[in-house]
């Protein structure tokens, strides 16, 4: 299995949120060079991640980015590895990175904590193609 993700990015995130589901979503449509892939972290995959870096594994408030062997980012730093991966356009976010991460996280706790008034609970239904991409789907 491991062969599947070992050279990919994996996003991490709570599968029960319609923010969430809906940047799962954004990042698929613009991942054109296959960069990612993506776990729920209430997945047992998820749960593992969690649990191998003494992590939280009760609260899903949190997006990991995890480049298996090398490193894992949290919150607005993987929020802006991300758009630096998808590049073109995204690569402009490098701009975000003048203000300190704890401000960043700051304004990324608050979007976090009213996620859940911010998205519908509609569930995403990935394309076959997409399905691919999920470990643990």
């Amino acid at each position: 299995m491991e062969e599947k993700w070992k050279d990919k990015h994996i996003v991490f995130f709570d599968g029960e949120c319609g923010v969430c589901n809906f940047w799962v979503q954004w990042i698929l449509e613009r991942d054109k060079k296959n960069e990612f892939m993506f776990a729920s972290l209430q997945s047992e995959f998820g749960q593992k991640f969690l649990t191998e870096r003494n992590l939280e594994t009760k609260q899903f408030n949190t997006m990991y980015l995890w480049k298996p062997n090398s490193y894992y980012l949290i919150k607005s730093q993987a929020v802006l590895k991300i758009a630096n991966l998808l590049g073109g356009i995204y690569k402009l976010s490098v701009v975000g990175k003048i203000f300190p991460s704890l401000f960043r996280d700051k304004i990324y706790d608050k979007i976090s904590e009213n996620r859940m008034k911010l998205a519908n609970q509609k569930c995403y239904l990935p394309t076959p193609h997409q399905r691919k991409k999920f470990i643990e789907i």
